[in-house]
């Protein structure tokens, strides 16, 4: 059992993308694009754009590579893939903790 605990934990470790620790500040002023959906405080302006407002960075930075890398195609995906696309991994991240760090909407 330990065996396959380890090799889990490697290929976890091997295969996850690096996620950095994005700049808050930086992030908003990032955000100007982003503000046309997903409104001013990350509450979306129209029922079918998510709301981003204290959202989990991790998820947050991984979504947006995924559509980066063209790995989602559901709903505004094509949307989002071309937003993303000239988007570094920087960007992602600061993005990502921006909107992390607002108070989620009820």
């Amino acid at each position: 059992m330990r065996v396959v605990a380890s090799v889990a934990l490697l290929l976890s470790m091997v295969c996850a993308p690096v996620l950095a620790e994005g700049n808050i500040t930086q992030g908003q002023s990032k955000a100007a694009s982003c503000v046309a959906c997903h409104g001013a405080n990350g509450k979306a302006v129209n029922p079918i754009y998510p709301n981003l407002a204290g959202q989990n960075e991790a998820y947050l930075e991984l979504a947006m590579h995924a559509y980066k890398k063209g790995e989602r195609s559901a709903g505004q995906a094509g949307v989002m893939q071309a937003f993303t696309s000239s988007l570094s991994d920087e960007d992602i991240s600061d993005l990502a903790a921006y909107y992390a760090s607002l108070t989620p909407l009820k």
